[in-house]
């Protein structure tokens, strides 16, 4: 009893102290010396937990370095461990330096008595601590998404109901939709920290979110759970060159301090420890497939970097590849997707349904067609990205408008029925159905203060740093026409929550988003698919169709796309089955994984 009321005071005592003084003091910071006599008779030694994705283990409660390099390097396969509060970090990773490395992350702290809640809260998204089977699937979905490590099957959701550890989930009010995830973890229940602390990890905001700030709120409803608990301080691990990240945590009054990370050297942590090669880093559509490729041990040769142009070598046979175009797609496959009007022509022939189609040859003819539909689409026979490509037009200067628009990609300018419907995008590989998702078109959410312009800028910023530079809503003609159609423009201050479509054509490049249906599509639409495939003889494929319901077999075909982007498909296995067709012999199949 007298060692706690000790321990209790010093802790009173710590929070008077000054920054430099608390460094001094506080046991968790002093990663130079062993914890006083009074630390390890309260606390549990050699103190773990099992977060899911790893193990978590508390160095300055391992009486040894020896012990805690043994349970470190223990790390099942596919997880990743991390060794937190160190003494002599440089020490622990000498014993084991094949396998350890020094993170190059900053740890930041804020204590509770600094921090300031928000003025305002977010009424569209609601906050729920996951509780069951079903909430670690959503929570993997887009930890996938942010390319971090999934929570292990064999996690016990049980654990997720205890006092040591929690998942917060932020969702979507009316589609229940995750949109945020955040993992605290409680010292004091962990192993009862005398300084009663608690951290952060596992941040992840889904890149498509809508409403900007779902990162901070996701942080601060973390910090007020503990302080309800008593806690006194809250830690968290950042890399060192994520700004942004840094920016907010020191608006929140977080305060960097001298704590550091110890990982194991494995594939996921590969680029924390390996410099990347000068000019190898590509785009997102290359990087997932290279990713996959190194992890077969195959080799991989940038040879073009601003084109996303690269070799995979393996058993003496090399592919040359841009993203999931390859040398195994002929010049007359490539002919038939690229060229939309010989696109609809082969899946015409081969029994498939497309919409009515017409190459403009005169304003007359292209009025006549208009008048006949009512409601069409204008794009570049050759093209892709969406660029150049107005969706419903319904009047003849806006025909006229697009169809100038359309021309400055190319030098034929497609008409096409619109036809009114669900976006789908099939992934096809080696003829077989890899993943479905539907397509979004790009929207902005009103905060009754920022106008729609700002919104857009706001959202861009977000794409950027989620698709590293690949996806931007543009402001153009297309956009204000979508707007006006709406009786809105782009100095509209939309009211709070309200949700505005911002361009029709639903494509990943110009600001729209996916959603994984490949589980749910009816067999008909999967049929369909591999077809249309087999009729345009292309081994890798993107299919885009309109659908009334996933679920049902109504469709039509709109376009086929010869160098499908693979990524944003979580959870379907795109890169591994494009690995597959490339080098069967290194096929992982399922019994094994």
């Amino acid at each position: 009893m007298k060692t706690k009321n000790k321990t209790s005071r010093q802790n009173s005592e710590v929070l008077k102290l000054t920054r430099v003084e608390r460094v001094m003091k506080t046991t968790s910071q002093s990663s130079w010396k062993r914890p006083q006599k009074a630390f390890w008779d309260q606390t549990l030694t050699s103190a773990s937990i099992d977060c899911g994705w790893g193990q978590m283990l508390f160095g300055h409660t391992f009486e040894s370095l020896e012990g805690l390099k043994d349970r470190l390097c223990d790390e099942r396969v596919g997880a990743r461990n991390i060794a937190l509060y160190l003494r002599d970090p440089h020490v622990l990773t000498s014993l084991a330096p094949q396998e350890l490395f020094l993170d190059p992350s900053h740890t930041f702290r804020i204590w509770f008595e600094n921090y300031r809640p928000a003025r305002s809260s977010m009424k569209h998204i609601s906050i729920r601590r996951a509780e069951c089977k079903a909430d670690i699937e959503k929570i993997n979905l887009l930890l996938e998404k942010r390319r971090m490590v999934r929570i292990s099957e064999k996690f016990n959701p049980k654990d997720l109901i205890g006092s040591k550890l929690i998942y917060f989930m932020a969702e979507e009010r009316g589609t229940k939709s995750c949109q945020a995830v955040v993992m605290g973890l409680d010292h004091l229940e962990i192993f009862n920290d005398p300084e009663k602390g608690c951290s952060l990890w596992s941040l992840a905001v889904d890149p498509h979110a809508k409403w900007p700030g779902i990162g901070e709120l996701m942080v601060r409803h973390l910090i007020e759970h503990y302080m309800t608990k008593g806690r006194s301080y809250l830690d968290l691990s950042v890399m060192h060159n994520n700004q942004r990240a840094i920016k907010l945590y020191e608006k929140l009054k977080f305060e960097r301090v001298p704590v550091f990370c110890v990982k194991n050297k494995n594939a996921y942590n590969e680029p924390l420890y390996m410099a990347p090669e000068a000019g190898t880093s590509l785009n997102p559509y290359a990087e997932i497939i290279i990713r996959e490729a190194r992890r077969r041990g195959i080799g991989v040769e940038i040879l073009d970097k601003q084109s996303a142009i690269f070799s995979l070598s393996f058993g003496g046979r090399t592919i040359t590849c841009q993203e999931s175009l390859t040398e195994m797609t002929s010049a007359i496959a490539l002919l038939r997707c690229s060229h939309k009007p010989t696109t609809l022509k082969v899946l015409k022939a081969a029994g498939l349904k497309v919409p009515d189609q017409m190459i403009v040859t005169s304003k007359k003819s292209a009025e006549e067609f208009l008048k006949k539909h009512r409601g069409i689409v204008v794009k570049p026979a050759v093209g892709e990205q969406g660029n150049g490509v107005a969706v419903n037009i319904r009047s003849i200067s806006q025909l006229h408008k697009a169809i100038g628009m359309a021309g400055g990609f190319g030098d034929s300018v497609i008409l096409e029925r619109y036809c009114k419907g669900i976006d789908l995008r099939i992934v096809v590989i080696d003829f077989v159905m890899v993943a479905a998702s539907v397509r979004r078109a790009p929207s902005v959410v009103g905060n009754a203060e920022d106008t729609i312009q700002s919104l857009i800028a706001k959202r861009n910023r977000r794409l950027h740093a989620a698709t590293f530079g690949e996806s931007k809503i543009p402001v153009d003609y297309e956009t204000e026409r979508c707007l006006k159609n709406q009786k809105l423009k782009l100095s509209t201050v939309l009211e709070d929550g309200r949700e505005v479509i911002v361009r029709l054509t639903p494509n990943l490049h110009t600001g729209g988003s996916l959603v994984d249906v490949t589980d749910k599509l009816h067999p008909h639409l999967k049929e369909v698919a591999e077809t249309a495939a087999k009729a345009l003889k292309i081994p890798v494929v993107g299919l885009d169709l309109i659908i009334d319901d996933v679920q049902k077999p109504e469709y039509v075909f709109i376009e086929a796309n010869e160098r499908p982007g693979l990524a944003n498909h979580e959870p379907q296995p795109t890169a591994d089955k494009f690995i597959d067709l490339l080098f069967p012999q290194t096929k992982i199949y399922e019994a094994a994984r």
